[in-house]
């Protein structure tokens, strides 16, 4: 049943993640990966979010696991920052690891202290 949870949440967030990424990205003339940054700060808020909840196993198998895993990408973040590297866009590959880190955490932070409002 974990398989099936996670499966259908990664069904929703990687279609999501394409469309917002290309999305943001069209609308945006520069060289940083804006559409990235957006789905990995989004998905941390949510993720955040989930965390602080008293949410059951299988609505983090779901939604945590499946949804935010699929709609996050390291593997893109890390590519972008490499392709920004080598086309010699060095302040901005340095911008994309700093303001991703300190976003993701922030998005996290108010994620997780939004969920507390809830809970309270």
């Amino acid at each position: 049943m974990s398989l099936l949870l996670v499966a259908l949440g990664a069904a929703v967030g990687a279609p999501l993640r394409y469309l917002t990424d290309r999305a943001v990205q069209a609308r945006h003339d520069t060289l940083f990966p804006w559409g990235t940054f957006t789905v990995n700060v989004i998905g941390s808020a949510v993720l955040g979010f989930l965390a602080a909840l008293p949410a059951s196993g299988a609505v983090m198998e779901l939604a945590g696991t499946g949804f935010c895993g699929a709609l996050t990408t390291y593997s893109t973040f890390s590519y972008e920052t490499l392709r920004l590297v080598e086309d010699g866009a060095r302040l901005f590959a340095l911008v994309n690891v700093a303001a991703s880190v300190a976003a993701g955490l922030a998005a996290a932070f108010c994620g997780m202290s939004l969920a507390q409002v809830f809970v309270a």
